[in-house]
């Protein structure tokens, strides 16, 4: 399974995917290419520290038509059968999602459907949450809305701020983005409805 990487910062999550492909967690799995918008994304000099293919395409005063018309291409040459979307900082286009349909992954930090978009730790905080979390899903047309491959959960204490929420949510984060990406590429799984079920 050739993956392909979507990120526009530091690339923490896939430094965690990139890791559990080295230490073999992660089996028949190849990172393919890493992609991103920003040319000073600091995961993408860590992937070419890696040896990784590691391509800018700037979405800067582009439509989000040409802009992603021009993502499908590079994940297209590149072979790509899954793509994950790891700290990637744009809302992806139907065109886009439809030329890989439930093979684009994200992860993100609540417990979906709770708290979708910006800011998810602390809208748990104002909120009163007394469990967080993450979800890794499969991206639709909707902002944090596609079926759920997987959550983990973290409890949120007394003296917590969205700092140090945010820092515990990114550890299970690391562990939780490479365990989905395992089953998604066993391919015993089906898909009923928004049920993301193992097949037995």
């Amino acid at each position: 399974m050739r993956l392909g990487i979507l990120l526009s910062g530091r690339g923490s999550n896939f430094l965690a995917i990139a890791n559990a492909i080295r230490l073999e967690i992660l089996k028949d799995v190849k990172i393919a290419i890493v992609l991103s918008n920003k040319a000073d994304a600091a995961g993408l000099a860590l992937a070419r520290e890696m040896g990784l293919p590691a391509l800018v395409i700037p979405s800067a005063r582009k439509q989000r038509a040409e802009h992603d018309a021009e993502m499908i291409a590079e994940l297209r040459a590149s072979g790509v059968d899954l793509v994950c979307l790891a700290g990637y900082m744009r809302i992806i286009s139907p065109e886009f999602i439809a030329a890989f349909p439930n093979r684009i992954m994200n992860v993100h930090p609540s417990l979906l459907p709770a708290f979708p978009g910006l800011d998810a730790q602390r809208q748990a905080l104002e909120f009163g949450a007394k469990i967080a979390g993450c979800t890794v899903h499969f991206v639709d047309e909707a902002v944090d809305h596609g079926v759920i491959i997987l959550q983990r959960t973290v409890p949120v204490e007394d003296g917590d701020t969205p700092e140090t929420l945010s820092a515990r949510i990114l550890e299970q984060e690391h562990l939780a983005y490479p365990e989905a990406i395992a089953r998604v590429v066993s391919g015993s799984y089906r898909i009923e409805g928004r049920r993301f079920l193992k097949n037995s």
